[in-house]
């Protein structure tokens, strides 16, 4: 897909890729020149545990989760019990 650099230098993300990355009016992006190409990296907020109906979930944040994530969900769930 090409994309062009306006007079004011923004470029327009395309909607499939907005919507496949789950990015918003007013998300922040990381923007860094690699090897010559341009590279923009979402800043989701990281995951974190909320009191869910059932006991403690992860709140969805689009932003993927890790072993540490999947750990304090379980031990949240574990003290709920």
């Amino acid at each position: 897909m090409q994309v062009s650099i306006d007079r004011a230098g923004r470029v327009v993300v395309p909607k499939p890729f907005r919507d496949q990355l789950g990015l918003v009016p007013g998300t922040s992006l990381e923007v860094e020149a690699i090897d010559g190409y341009l590279e923009l990296r979402p800043q989701h907020a990281p995951p974190r545990v909320i009191e869910g109906p059932r006991g403690p979930v992860l709140a969805r944040t689009g932003a993927p989760i890790g072993d540490d994530d999947v750990r304090e969900m379980l031990e949240a769930a574990r003290e709920h019990r």
